[in-house]
Formats: structure tokens, sequence, C-alpha cells
């Protein structure tokens, strides 16, 4: 059974059962050893690369290790498991990331519930898609290419990373958004995609921008739009869907979570600790590279941000009636 949200909302806001004392004593010797953080994907992918980049920072800053784990399976489920299993004491964290609010819907039988058995800590980045089309496509804006797949409604094949990624839910959203009818093609993760889409196959794909953005440049592919509110760095010139497409914005995100009942005082020196990583010059210019907007919050807001994201993926997934693979 899912919690209310405004129930989540409150613990996201929430302390710890811990006596005062006792919490104030645990944050100030934190971290006293080694602290874990649970990648849920396979390594050198953007869930990975920014758990590491988070975590050298924090090591350097805080004295002790961050160990990257790198814990994959079941669309990042079993990972989160193993944090939310673990004894709240901040060292083992998670790096969270957005397929935890898709999976909250997509998934049915989970052994745990994401919003309340993990604190959020800290927000550090969003990472856009980028709407592309294959050269083939007549297409060369998002208006062009509403018109043309509403001319030839269900024979448009939309390319995705597999049932409920972020390629696919965010082509879900345009669909709904726009009426138009693409036909939703799952592969096992975004190479075996590209490929296609290079081929010709595919016409339509929301995919990541590090993935795709050599084969915009090379004119192999074409970009329509990324899928932020704000246009990124990296394709300056590309706008975003909902200049177009009013109400649209879809991102991969990233952040930090920790056992639900982690001392508040150590919720609190992680996230200091991370913001000031995401004003750090170097830091920046490093998250940019991923094609990334970091996106500092403080542990309340981002349990907001990460329960209206849940409610809205939530919408998408059941409109489309999508199923876990």
């Amino acid at each position: 059974m899912k919690l209310p949200r405004r129930r989540f909302l409150q613990l996201a806001a929430g302390a710890a059962v811990l006596p005062a004392a006792a919490r104030v004593a645990q944050a100030q010797a934190y971290p006293a050893r080694p602290v874990h953080l649970i990648s849920t994907f396979a390594a050198g992918g953007p869930n990975d690369i920014t758990a590491r980049l988070i975590g050298q920072w924090l090591s350097e800053r805080l004295g002790q290790q961050f160990i990257i784990d790198n814990r994959t399976g079941a669309g990042g489920n079993i990972g989160t498991e193993v944090v939310v299993r673990a004894p709240p004491d901040g060292y083992t964290l998670l790096l969270v990331s957005s397929a935890n609010a898709v999976n909250t819907t997509l998934y049915d039988k989970l052994s745990f519930d994401f919003m309340r058995d993990i604190a959020p800590v800290a927000s550090v980045i969003g990472v856009p898609n980028v709407m592309i089309v294959n050269p083939t496509v007549p297409a060369k804006t998002v208006p062009e290419f509403i018109a043309y797949a509403k001319a030839n409604p269900g024979k448009i094949n939309m390319a995705t990373s597999g049932n409920g990624s972020t390629t696919h839910i965010s082509g879900e959203l345009f669909k709904e958004l726009t009426g138009v009818d693409l036909v939703a093609v799952a592969y096992r993760g975004g190479g075996p995609a590209l490929i296609d889409m290079l081929g010709g196959q595919m016409q339509v794909m929301f995919e990541p921008t590090l993935a795709c953005i050599e084969y915009i440049r090379a004119g192999t592919l074409r970009a329509l739009a990324v899928t932020t509110a704000a246009r990124s760095e990296l394709l300056p010139d590309v706008p975003t869907v909902g200049e177009f497409v009013p109400g649209y914005e879809a991102s991969q995100w990233y952040g930090i979570g920790a056992p639900r009942g982690t001392p508040p005082e150590v919720v609190a020196e992680l996230n200091k600790q991370i913001n000031a990583g995401l004003a750090d010059p170097k830091m920046k210019a490093r998250l940019s590279d991923l094609g990334g907007i970091p996106t500092p919050m403080t542990p309340p807001e981002f349990g907001k941000f990460i329960a209206n994201e849940t409610e809205k993926w939530g919408k998408v997934v059941r409109a489309g009636n999508i199923k876990a693979d």
C-alpha cells in the first residue's frame, strides 16, 4: 500500500526517533568509518558516474572514504532494497534516481515502499533527454513532427531502452500531451535502440544527451528538442519540448537518499557538503560534462520533488498501461 503524499512530505521533513543528545553526538562523530554509497545501475553509466563524483567530493570534505557499491538488477530495485534494509546510521546511502519514482507505480509487488523507507538527503543534478529523429523523418521542429505524426498515426516507431525507462516515459508523456499515436518499441538498453535509430528502423527516440550528442553533431541523427524545462548547455541552440508543448518536462535526475530514521543531523551535514560541491566551479564543470544541471535543495525540498515526480510518472505509467519488463 502506498503512503499518502502528505505523510511522505512529513517524513521527508521530520526527525529521527533518537534521543537528542545521542543524535548530536553521532552527528559530531560522523563519519567515523567508511560510508557505502549504493549505485543501483552498472558501472560506467550516468548513475554510477554521478555517484563517484559525489563520493569523491564527500571523501575529500569529510575525511572518510565513500565507497561506491554497484548493486544492479530489477530496474534499480535490488540496490534500493539494500539501503532500505541497512541500519539508519548514515553509513549506507543510496544514489537516488528518477527510476525510483517511476518504479513505485511500475512494479506491483515491491518489498518496500520507496517514499516511506528512503529519507531524502540531497538533490544533485537533472539531466535532459533529447528528442531525436532519423534524418529520413521530414520534420525539423517539434510542431512539424507533431503534424507529421498526426498524418501518420500508428506508423512511426518510437525506440525506448526498456519499458518504464526514462526514454520510454519521456515519450509517453509526449504522446499524452500531444495526442500523437507512436508505436513504442522496447529494447534491452539504449545501445541497441540507437543502432536501429541510425539504421532507420526507428524514427524517434527520447535519448540521454551524452549517448546521442556525437550523432547529433555528425548529422546522423537530428535533435528536435531537449526534455528539460531549460535548454542544455551542451546543445544551446536546441529548444525545449516545453516551448511547443505546454506542461511538458521530463528529465533523468539524481540525488542522495538514506534509510528512514537516519539522524537528521547526519542528513543535514551530508546535505550541506553536497550543496557545497554543487556550488564548486570544478564540480559544476564535471557535472556539466554529463549534460547535468546542478539542482541544490534542502532535504524537505528534495522530498517534495520526489513526491511530485512519483505522482507525475505514476499517472503516465497508469495511463499508458506500462508494465515492467
